[in-house]
């Protein structure tokens, strides 16, 4: 008998036949991608119909489905509208600075509505979009507030062009290209040429002012988290009859000593798995 080995032979259990594909799609994980796709590509959310439709599931599908993505923070559902966004699992670096830069901005958030009595707001920005992480609402009536894990312009709001004042012109410029710059009120801004001069101010003066850009009776001030190691800003937002561009402006002051408290020392960097082990 030969003692030469049997190399080359990949007819194995674990291999197909020469010239023969094998599927190795997993059909519930398809599902998962396709609503994760519908959910990227989408603004404002979508409907348990609409996934459900997207995915071929019938409704208590899709629901079980969701519900396990919510539960991995993957998926957000507004309660107010009952659609579904994208969640905070896919932000980058999530896992330990943006706790940690929720957990040390908190405190200050609510500082900051005790002090103005309008709301407080911590964002940071997710692929085109910014997307709120923490809120701290007014306790009027009227307010001017968003939802936590909701999905906001770069473009129209004070968040969007203070975190977008430390990114770069090329970057900015892809960005905007990206995602289009829709008009919003009369006051948005709308070229890209135009909003790159808002942010050259926002860089000269230390903060970003949306005024009715976003909502006609809307007025918001920004600062963005120098310190951080995640692209972030601080806000207050109320409704403009009731937040002068004055108050906003004092406000501002205000925004940028508490930034710096909150960066007064470095957000950790994620650790590794082999750190962690």
């Amino acid at each position: 008998m030969s003692g030469r080995r049997n190399q080359g032979n990949n007819t194995g259990a674990g291999a197909a036949p020469a010239g023969e594909e094998r599927d190795y799609t997993v059909r519930a994980v398809e599902r998962v991608c396709s609503i994760l796709n519908l959910l990227q590509e989408s603004i404002d959310g979508v409907s348990l119909i609409e996934v459900g439709q997207a995915t071929d599931l019938p409704k208590s599908s899709a629901f079980r489905y969701l519900w396990t993505l919510e539960a991995h923070r993957y998926v957000e559902r507004d309660e107010g509208t009952g659609l579904y966004r994208l969640g905070l699992g896919f932000v980058g670096m999530q896992s330990r600075q943006l706790e940690v830069l929720r957990e040390r901005a908190r405190p200050w958030l609510e500082k900051l509505r005790d002090e103005f009595d309008e709301t407080a707001n911590l964002a940071i920005l997710d692929g085109d979009h910014i997307i709120y992480v923490d809120i701290v609402e007014s306790r009027n009536r009227v307010r001017l507030a968003s939802a936590r894990g909701a999905r906001d312009p770069l473009h129209s709001t004070a968040l969007g062009k203070a975190i977008a004042s430390r990114l770069s012109e090329a970057r900015v410029r892809e960005l905007l290209e990206h995602t289009g710059m829709d008009t919003l009120t009369e006051r948005t801004i709308t070229t890209v040429d135009r909003f790159t001069e808002e942010l050259a101010a926002v860089r000269r003066i230390g903060f970003a002012l949306n005024d009715g850009e976003n909502e006609t009776d809307g007025r918001c001030v920004a600062v963005p988290l120098l310190g951080a190691r995640l692209p972030a800003a601080i806000s207050i937002s109320a409704p403009s009859a009731r937040f002068s561009r004055e108050d906003a402006e004092r406000a501002a002051r205000r925004l940028v000593e508490v930034t710096k408290e909150i960066t007064a020392s470095p957000i950790p960097e994620q650790r590794s798995v082999e750190a962690r082990d």
